[in-house]
């Protein structure tokens, strides 16, 4: 009886590893929303990492991260370095593209919990007096990513990252 318990087990757990190879090798996550500020300002607060630490997730969060910079003091060619003891991890992340008012781009690379490199994007479109702030991230998707989306909607999960962001981003925008 329970060797084909064993047995049982062992082809679910095939089966679940078979499907998650299966699974894209990319993902794309994106979020917007609507803030009162003209874009100007809302893309001073985005293409300046000193300014992160008020409005990002990650920073609020994790009382123990602590980022480093180099490189220009914004826009293309500016870097932030990261680490933190929760599950912040650590990375580095560069802005490589930055044409104000319109979008900034940040090449991503995380070094733990995991490995990885993605690209953010953060796109700001007028509606009128306001900003539309578009953020979206890409990237491989990992097998073990692959794998954890078995189990849990990551767009969702990260998701939701973006949209606390976002709306911080919108109360510093408005406030300030």
């Amino acid at each position: 009886m329970l060797a084909k318990i064993a047995i049982v087990l062992v082809v679910v757990v095939v089966c679940i590893l078979l499907f998650a190879a299966t699974r894209p090798g990319t993902f794309r996550i994106q979020r917007s929303l609507l803030i009162a500020a003209p874009r100007e300002k809302v893309f001073r607060l985005i293409d300046d990492f000193h300014r992160w630490p008020q409005w990002a997730p990650q920073d609020i969060e994790d009382a123990s991260m602590k980022r480093t910079y180099s490189g220009a003091a914004n826009g293309a060619g500016a870097f932030s370095e990261w680490r933190g003891k929760g599950s912040t991890g650590s990375g580095r992340m560069e802005i490589t593209e930055s044409r104000s008012p319109i979008r900034i781009k940040i090449q991503t690379t995380f070094v733990k919990p995991f490995k990885a490199e993605n690209l953010n994007e953060f796109s700001l479109d007028p509606e009128g007096t306001q900003t539309r702030v578009t953020w979206s991230m890409q990237g491989s998707n990992l097998y073990f990513m692959k794998l954890m989306g078995i189990f849990t909607n990551m767009d969702r999960r990260m998701g939701k990252h973006f949209e606390v962001g976002l709306r911080n981003l919108k109360r510093l925008a408005e406030t300030e």
